[in-house]
């Protein structure tokens, strides 16, 4: 499955020799999930397969439109993972993003070191694990903040999401159907005036729908 791992970081638009470096260490990450899921519930399933496709590929089909958001910003861009749980997409993003500094926000004690031993099995100098709920970190700490969770992006949580997000800075949801997103965006188009949706095509993944939505925080 190395293999097509490999290709499928390809697809996603990785340069061979980059999609070399980053296959082992993603095999690695996936070994330690495989290891301590069942104790610590990371993720939905321990299948191999379905962890290189639904869940690194799937962190990693954003990449280059998180490399824009961040390329716009000042030179210490910061990352924000908001309920991190397993370290999707955090962890596989940071791997990535070695110049960018990453904060994992989780709330559940196991989690939290399972992160941290994450961290350091893959030499991510930066990652750092901050236990928490999502509205106790402060304002503004976030260049580009990132959501996968499978929670609805509704009034409670676009405003914590949005807060913990600097001035001009930006939110980006993963997130499935562009019916549910509509229907998302419509609950809070009090708070939300204009957000983009970029469809997201992860590699081998024929039975679901993909999009990251897009929310710049708007300056004062």
């Amino acid at each position: 499955m190395t293999d097509k791992l490999i290709e499928g970081l390809k697809q996603l638009g990785f340069i061979p020799e980059t999609a070399v470096i980053l296959a082992p260490k993603m095999e690695t990450y996936i070994k330690e999930l495989q290891l301590f899921n069942s104790a610590y519930n990371l993720v939905n399933t321990d299948n191999h397969d379905e962890l290189v496709i639904r869940h690194i590929l799937d962190s990693l089909a954003p990449w280059k439109l998180l490399a824009s958001l961040a390329s716009g910003r000042h030179r210490n861009v910061t990352f924000g993972d908001i309920g991190s749980g397993g370290g999707l997409p955090g962890i596989p993003l940071a791997t990535v993003f070695s110049q960018y500094k990453f904060t994992l926000v989780e709330r559940m004690d196991k989690r939290c070191a399972f992160l941290e031993n994450c961290a350091a099995v893959l030499g991510l100098q930066n990652v750092s694990v901050v236990k928490s709920e999502a509205e106790r970190i402060k304002t503004g700490s976030f260049d580009v903040t990132v959501f996968r969770a499978f929670r609805p992006l509704d009034q409670k949580m676009i405003k914590i999401l949005l807060s913990l997000t600097a001035e001009g800075g930006y939110l980006a949801a993963y997130k499935a159907k562009q019916a549910n997103i509509d229907e998302e965006m419509d609950g809070i188009k009090n708070i939300i005036k204009d957000y983009k949706v970029e469809k997201l095509v992860v590699p081998y993944l024929t039975d679901a729908e993909r999009n990251l939505v897009i929310i710049q925080k708007q300056t004062i």
